[in-house]
């Protein structure tokens, strides 16, 4: 799950940031409703979590402007949380209101569920090439019926490459989905993170679906004649 956090209190938004990190969410951090507003308009997220007190431009300013072109859900932060409140932002277009303080438990829970509504109506939850299948909602992936431990980044990686089955992927690309880099970042993590992943999910099987495409990046397909790969 990609998730877009804007929130200005920096205390607030370090803590969601490292725990949604550390459960393999993406997250991107904006502190000003501005720059908020221009990546949820500039990229795909799963879900905003969207806090109502903005300087600049506030919350219901992001919301109503936001649902002028995306319908992301959004889930709304704020200290006021009287009724009046929660209906309002709602109303403006609010898929959820969590006032604070708040759990994290409770909002990862409430993220999910966001995602779980969204999957149901138009999205599939499994995805599945050749005899290697990847639960999105469980986060579990298993091949030939048998269960690949993979770390957080791994299943990002690998579940990012599913979703773009059959389409050579930059490493610059994965790079900016996977770990938020941009083009001035060492890249070679994505090699490494590519070897470690292909170990797991090709070496112990006959059939590879993880190709080195040369000079061009990585594409998971299922090649009815497979070709040598380069090295990651």
């Amino acid at each position: 799950m990609r998730v877009l956090v804007v929130e200005d209190e920096a205390k607030t938004s370090s803590y969601i940031l490292r725990g949604l990190t550390e459960l393999g969410y993406t997250v991107d951090v904006a502190d000003t409703g501005v720059d908020g507003l221009h990546l949820a308009l500039e990229f795909d997220y799963d879900a905003i979590v969207l806090d109502l007190m903005l300087p600049g431009l506030d919350g219901y300013g992001v919301l109503t402007q936001l649902r002028r072109q995306k319908s992301t859900p959004v889930i709304m932060l704020s200290a006021r949380g009287a009724v009046d409140d929660r209906v309002t932002g709602l109303r403006k277009g609010a898929d959820d209101y969590l006032p604070k303080p708040f759990s994290f438990t409770e909002l990862v829970a409430r993220l999910q569920a966001q995602t779980r509504r969204r999957t149901e109506g138009h999205e599939v939850t499994t995805l599945q090439i050749d005899n290697l299948t990847i639960d999105l909602l469980a986060r579990k992936v298993t091949r030939a019926g048998q269960r690949l431990d993979l770390t957080a980044k791994e299943f990002s990686l690998l579940s990012l490459l599913a979703r773009h089955q059959g389409e050579v992927l930059s490493k610059l690309m994965i790079a900016e989905q996977i770990w938020d880099m941009n083009f001035d970042s060492d890249i070679n993590v994505v090699e490494v993170a590519v070897k470690r992943l292909r170990a797991k999910v090709d070496a112990p099987y006959g059939r590879k679906l993880l190709h080195t495409v040369r000079g061009m990046g990585y594409v998971l397909e299922n090649r009815h004649s497979d070709q040598s790969d380069d090295a990651a």
